[in-house]
């Protein structure tokens, strides 16, 4: 059975699954379902359209599922959804959907630290790290296992490819491929993110392998059309050289560029 104060509002048609643990002064609206397990500290604000799942955990003035800072929002039933055992510091914001995906959502096992902001229509991976007060536009996509600096804040419909570290402090205006280190103003590839990818139990060969790839993207002195072309045509087909590949052509900001030093 859940526990919940007595000077918490729970609305009755909420529906709050056994053992989540609801302190004084938090608001649950209709419409929402918390999974077991969940801690929802006080003066915590869940609003209609919340999807929270399992063993997440919720700190003071975090407000789920507010509708949309969206002036094209005309009241459509959209949701905000959170994966298991991820974690929402104090005074995060999490919008839920407009018509344009229908929901927001944040994956499993991540940490989004105080004062991160995930406006509407956003799909965040699993075990993605947002230090402070990192603001994240409409529409981004951010894949699995990507950290995003502190303070950083992030254009609308950007995607911030999987591995992915950006510097704190950071305006992220284009895509940002995968496995790499980005830095610097304006934002640009620093190398590839080989410390995370070690940590993940990637191999020296396959480090290697991307770092190649992105020699030829940034290094080579080619436009980004006529490098994926060379790295299809040279280098070995891959799950890391796929994913790189067709990041890129998809793109729809376009990439970062190599750093010039200028």
């Amino acid at each position: 059975m859940s526990i919940k104060q007595p000077l918490a509002y729970i609305h009755p048609e909420a529906k709050i699954a056994s053992n989540v643990v609801i302190d004084p002064f938090v608001t649950i609206d209709k419409d929402v379902v918390i999974g077991e397990g969940t801690r929802i500290f006080s003066n915590v604000t869940i609003m209609e359209g919340a999807r929270i799942g399992k063993n997440c955990t919720i700190f003071p003035g975090a407000v789920i599922a507010a509708i949309p800072q969206d002036l094209k929002f005309e009241g459509e039933e959209t949701t905000a959804e959170i994966g298991d055992n991820t974690t929402i510091r104090e005074c995060v914001t999490i919008n839920r959907g407009t018509k344009s995906k229908g929901k927001t959502v944040v994956g499993k096992d991540c940490l989004l630290m105080a004062y991160v902001h995930i406006a509407h229509d956003c799909v965040i991976g699993n075990n993605v790290i947002m230090s402070n007060a990192v603001q994240v536009a409409g529409e981004v996509k951010v894949d699995d296992f990507a950290i995003i600096g502190g303070t950083t804040a992030i254009h609308q419909f950007v995607h911030v490819g999987s591995h992915v570290m950006v510097s704190g402090g950071s305006l992220v205006s284009k895509d940002v491929p995968p496995y790499i280190k980005a830095a610097r103003e304006p934002l640009s590839y620093l190398g590839v993110n080989s410390i995370g990818l070690r940590r993940r139990n990637y191999t020296n060969d396959q480090i290697n392998e991307v770092q190649n790839i992105y020699r030829v993207i940034f290094q080579s002195g080619l436009n980004t059309s006529d490098a994926i072309e060379k790295i299809e045509a040279e280098l070995p087909a891959s799950k890391e050289r796929d994913e790189i590949v067709m990041f890129i052509r998809n793109s729809q900001r376009g990439i970062i560029k190599g750093y010039t030093g200028n």
